[in-house]
């Protein structure tokens, strides 16, 4: 990929894309119906971005991917953090 992307998006975002890629590495193959699975993703998701993210956010975002089905991507979980 072009570096001088990377360092843009870094730049605006103040999210390291090394660290973007290494989650979106991890991600390959998990288990989305394991709500261990979950929660840990979104606890790195959070810790990224540099977002908090509460217990009662945390058991939403895991009720939705889990119990309803919802597909786990960056923009679904900050939709909700953002939504608060």
């Amino acid at each position: 990929m072009d570096n001088n992307l990377f360092k843009n998006i870094e730049g605006k975002t103040g999210v390291n894309m090394k660290d973007v890629l290494e989650l979106a590495n991890s991600l390959q193959g998990a288990n989305f119906k394991d709500e261990s699975t979950v929660r840990s993703v979104i606890k790195r998701v959070s810790k990224i971005a540099n977002k908090p993210v509460t217990k009662e956010m945390e058991d939403k975002i895991v009720h939705s991917i889990v119990a309803e089905g919802n597909k786990l991507d960056f923009g679904t979980i900050s939709n909700m953090i953002n939504k608060k």
